[in-house]
C-alpha cells in the first residue's frame, strides 16, 4: 500500500515500464489478428536458394533464403529443407498490404 507521494514517485518507473510492456503486447496481438483476418490478394511464385537455418529448443525453424534477384527473406517452417538447395517459395500479399513469404504446401 502506498502511503506517501515519495513512495509513489519511487514506484512510478516500474509501473510505467510494466504498463508499456502490456501496451506493446496488446498492439502486437491486435496487429497479428488484423493481418490474419485480412484476405489474401495475390500469391506469386519465386525462385530462391536456402542459405542458412536457425533452430531453437522450442522455437520453429527459420530459414534464410536468397532470392534470384538478390533479395533476402526469412521463412519459418517445420519441415526440413537442405542448405544450398533450390526452393520455390510463395510471396503472399494480403488485402491490407501485409506481405509474407512461405514454402508451398
Amino acid at each position: 500500500m502506498l502511503r506517501s507521494y515519495t513512495e509513489l514517485c519511487k514506484n512510478a518507473l516500474g509501473v510505467l515500464l510494466v504498463g508499456a510492456i502490456f501496451a506493446l503486447g496488446g498492439f502486437v496481438f491486435l496487429r497479428q489478428v488484423t493481418n490474419d483476418a485480412s484476405p489474401i490478394r495475390s500469391v506469386d511464385t519465386l525462385d530462391a536458394t536456402i542459405k542458412s537455418v536457425h533452430w531453437g529448443k522450442d522455437a520453429p525453424t527459420t530459414y534464410v533464403l536468397i532470392l534470384d534477384d538478390g533479395g533476402t527473406v526469412l521463412i519459418t517452417d517445420d519441415r526440413p529443407h537442405l542448405l544450398g538447395s533450390h526452393a520455390n517459395i510463395e510471396r503472399v500479399v494480403r488485402h491490407n498490404g501485409f506481405v509474407f513469404y512461405r514454402f508451398p504446401e
